[in-house]
């Protein structure tokens, strides 16, 4: 399968400005305060959270990535390079896309659209497919290489193996699929019915971290439909994702995986990012 890759940039890292329980050395503060969080210096010698998740995606089979980064950050393509295409880094072609802010708004337009813009900065991926990861995951080699051998999936996480508090776990979106594993709904906030619904027979919840793959022409069009969330105003992925799965039921499997997910959300997780990675030889 070809080895296609999307990383979701294009966010301002607004909970990553807030302050945190803790306090955070000054290189790390000014990190946090002006950069993409992604670009934070959780890694030895200050390397960049972005850094492990590419090469993670090398050692998976990833070779073509697109980042999606904001119009204002500077920050990622300053460390991986200014040309539209084939920046390179290890093993692995790095292009953009630009993720704008439009008039009338303070922030983008929410990640189905960060995928949208992805995909049209790449027309050569026309017929072709691709997978999508968030910034601020560290996604393991395992699920990514996992994805990558399918047509259209998804991982599907065991809540209780992500090794986060219980009230972080409870906001994730919990995955809903059929006996047969395919996807039949990703649900956020789940009431306690919707909660016993997703159960498995030894009582697993699955959730989503936003690690999908898709063939590009089936996604695109749900991509460009794809309503603004009433509350948040952003257009969600997983929304394309449901709209898709609607529109062509059991086309999405779904990949159970029970591991760690380190996360970059906000200032306090710094310090854990950071110890996670110092028992990585990398």
């Amino acid at each position: 399968m070809e080895g296609n890759l999307v990383i979701l940039a294009g966010g301002i890292s607004s909970r990553m400005r807030k302050p945190g329980s803790t306090s955070l050395e000054s290189r790390l503060a000014q990190d946090a305060d002006r950069k993409s969080k992604s670009m934070i210096g959780v890694g030895k010698g200050h390397r960049p959270f972005l850094d492990y998740l590419l090469y993670n995606a090398e050692a998976a089979g990833y070779r073509d990535v697109v980042i999606v980064v904001g119009e204002k950050d500077r920050s990622i393509r300053d460390y991986y390079g200014h040309e539209a295409r084939n920046n390179r880094f290890r093993g692995v072609g790095i292009s953009y896309a630009v993720q704008q802010i439009p008039s009338g708004r303070i922030k983008p337009l929410g990640t189905a659209d960060a995928l949208l813009q992805g995909l049209l900065a790449r027309p050569d991926w026309q017929g072709r497919h691709v997978t999508v990861v968030n910034s601020d995951n560290l996604y393991s080699p395992r699920a990514l290489e996992a994805v990558l051998t399918t047509s259209c999936s998804m991982i599907d996480y065991d809540r209780d193996a992500l090794n986060f508090p219980p009230a972080r776990v409870q906001q994730f979106a919990v995955v809903h699929k059929d006996r047969e594993g395919r996807l039949l709904d990703i649900i956020e906030k789940p009431t306690v019915e919707q909660m016993e619904l997703v159960k498995d027979e030894n009582g697993r919840v699955g959730v989503s971290m936003n690690i999908f793959r898709f063939p590009t022409d089936r996604m695109l069009p749900f991509l460009v439909r794809t309503p603004l969330h009433p509350v948040r105003q952003e257009k969600e992925l997983p929304t394309a994702v449901k709209m898709m799965i609607e529109d062509s039921p059991g086309c999405m499997i779904t990949i159970p995986m029970a591991e760690q997910v380190p996360d970059l959300t906000n200032r306090d997780d710094i310090g854990i990012v950071r110890r996670y990675l110092e028992d990585l030889e990398i």
